[in-house]
C-alpha cells in the first residue's frame, strides 16, 4: 500500500485526484499507476484501469491470475468489473468510498456469486492515510473554486 500511496502523491503533484494503484505478482511489483482522468481528459483513466493494462502488457496476458492489486481507494463499478474480468486474485484497498465504492460499500462486484470470478478482498489498509490524502485534496480544490 505504501507504493500505491506514492503513486497517489504523484497524481496529486500533477493536479489529478490522488489515487494510486500497484499490481504485484510473486512478491514483485509488475505495474504501478495513478489517476490520470484530468491529465488525459479521459474518464476511464483510473489508477486501477491503467495498472491493469500495464500489468497485462508486462506479463503478455489479459489474465492476471496470481496477482494482487493494491489501491488507495475502494474501486468504482468500472474498476471492480475490470478486476473481475482480469481474474485478479486479491484486492487490497485503503479507504472505503461511500459515493462510488463497488467492492463492499455500495455494491459487491468482486464477490458476487453470479459472476465467473471472485476476488479475495482485504479492505482498510492504511485507510486513515489514504482518506486524509483525498480529503485534503478536495478541501484544497474547493478553496481554489474547483469541483
Amino acid at each position: 500500500m505504501h507504493s500505491a500511496l506514492e503513486q497517489a502523491h504523484q497524481a496529486e503533484s500533477l493536479g489529478d485526484v490522488p489515487i494510486g494503484a500497484v499490481i504485484a505478482r510473486d512478491g514483485e511489483i509488475i505495474a504501478a499507476a495513478y489517476n490520470r482522468r484530468i491529465i488525459d481528459a479521459d474518464p476511464t483513466a483510473h489508477a486501477e484501469m491503467l495498472a491493469i493494462r500495464a500489468a497485462s502488457d508486462a506479463i503478455g496476458d489479459w489474465r492476471l491470475t496470481g496477482c494482487t492489486l493494491a489501491v488507495t481507494l475502494e474501486p468504482c463499478p468500472m474498476c471492480a468489473g475490470a478486476i473481475v474480468l482480469a481474474r485478479i486474485d486479491r484486492l487490497v484497498y485503503g479507504a472505503a468510498d461511500p459515493k462510488a465504492g463497488a467492492v463492499e460499500t455500495l455494491y459487491q462486484i468482486c464477490s458476487d456469486d453470479r459472476l465467473n470470478h471472485r476476488v479475495e478482498i482485504t479492505p482498510g489498509i492504511l485507510s486513515e492515510e489514504c482518506s486524509r490524502l483525498l480529503t485534503d485534496f478536495f478541501q484544497h480544490q474547493r478553496k481554489m473554486g474547483k469541483k
